[in-house]
Parts: C-alpha cells; sequence; structure tokens
C-alpha cells in the first residue's frame, strides 16, 4: 500500500466545505483541509502495518526449575485505551480494550499487547470486526492455549446523530480456543472486571 495521500484528503475536504455552503478560504478554515488531512493520516496508519509484526519477537516461555512452564496460567492486559473509526460514517468510535491470553509456548511483552490493538484500530473499522481480528492476530502470532477480547465503545455514530444516545456504549467479545468455554471465558471476564486496587 502506498500510504495515506494527505493532498488528496485535504481537496476532498475543501470540496466537502464547499459542498455545505462554507467558505474554505475564510478564517479558521484555511487550514482545516490540512488538519483533517493529518488526523486521517493518524486514524488509518494502522493499513500499512501488520499487527502480526508486533509479536514478531516473542520469546519461548522456558521452564522452571522444577520443569513446569515458566509462567502464569493467563496473562490479561486491562484497561487499554482504544480509538478507532466506524466505516459506514468514518466517525471515531473510543473505547477501552481487554485482553487475555493463555500462553501456549511462547510470550511477548507487554507492550506489543497495546501494539496490535492500536494497529488495527487504526483503519476503517467495525467495533464486531476489530475484537475478531484482534483475537486472530493474537492466534496467529502466539500460539496460544486460548484467547479472549473484550471491547467496550462508545460510538459517535450513535451519542452524536440520529437518537443521540448519549450515555451508550456497545460491548464485543471474541474468543478461541480454551477461552471459547463458557467456563473459562466466565473466569477471565470476572477478573477483567475485578475491583483495582492503587
Amino acid at each position: 500500500m502506498a500510504g495515506v495521500d494527505t493532498e488528496r484528503i485535504a481537496r476532498a475536504v475543501r470540496e466537502i466545505l464547499l459542498a455545505i455552503g462554507e467558505d474554505p478560504m475564510r478564517p479558521g478554515l484555511e487550514r482545516t483541509p490540512a488538519r483533517v488531512a493529518e488526523a486521517y493520516a493518524e486514524f488509518f496508519g494502522g493499513l500499512d502495518v501488520d499487527p502480526l509484526s508486533h509479536l514478531a519477537d516473542a520469546v519461548p516461555i522456558g521452564a522452571s526449575e522444577q520443569g513446569v512452564p515458566a509462567t502464569s496460567d493467563a496473562v490479561v492486559l486491562r484497561d487499554l485505551a482504544f480509538r478507532s473509526v466506524c466505516e459506514h460514517h468514518l466517525l471515531p468510535f473510543v473505547g477501552t480494550a481487554h485482553v487475555a491470553y493463555l500462553p501456549g509456548e511462547r510470550v511477548v511483552g507487554l507492550g506489543r499487547i497495546p501494539a496490535v490493538v492500536e494497529t488495527l484500530a487504526a483503519r476503517p473499522q467495525l467495533q464486531e470486526r476489530l475484537a475478531e481480528e484482534i483475537a486472530d492476530t493474537l492466534e496467529a502470532g502466539l500460539d496460544p492455549r486460548g484467547v479472549l477480547v473484550v471491547l467496550d465503545a462508545q460510538h459517535r455514530c450513535v451519542t452524536t446523530r440520529g437518537p443521540r444516545q448519549t450515555r451508550s456504549s456497545t460491548v464485543t467479545i471474541a474468543s478461541r480456543g480454551v477461552l471459547a468455554e463458557p467456563a473459562a471465558r466466565a473466569e477471565i471476564i470476572a477478573l477483567i472486571g475485578a475491583e483495582q486496587h492503587d
């Protein structure tokens, strides 16, 4: 892919401003096309990035002196902030991702999981598909025994237009392997919802 064409976006935004009856050259709007183009380059920067690249440096978990795997049963990352853009109206949706996996033979640095979320969110998206893509990437990149992804987000196409449900949020869940089983999934969801203490 060639990347985001900011000049083309800026031209299109000028056309949108003209189409709504505005003057794109008036003070306050002169730099708007360039600003929107810069924002879109950030919003959609994940289109040129392979999310699996963030998991390329996964390492074998090894074993303890007793011969058992030297890792916990589950790795759970809670409260990962994310933002994406809904492909239906090109309006943002913003929320929190909770990601868990049960390591198989390999683990990855904790900073790599948010990078996967960020990359996949930085594309025109649907929340349902985003959860599935995060789960698929972790499954392909780490070969874990199980994966669970929970996304909770507010959609600007719901909060700012139509019925304007300003307090509503949408929760989507994607699970793989052992964590697709109801009892195991419920245990991880309880961990995600457990109260945190500083």
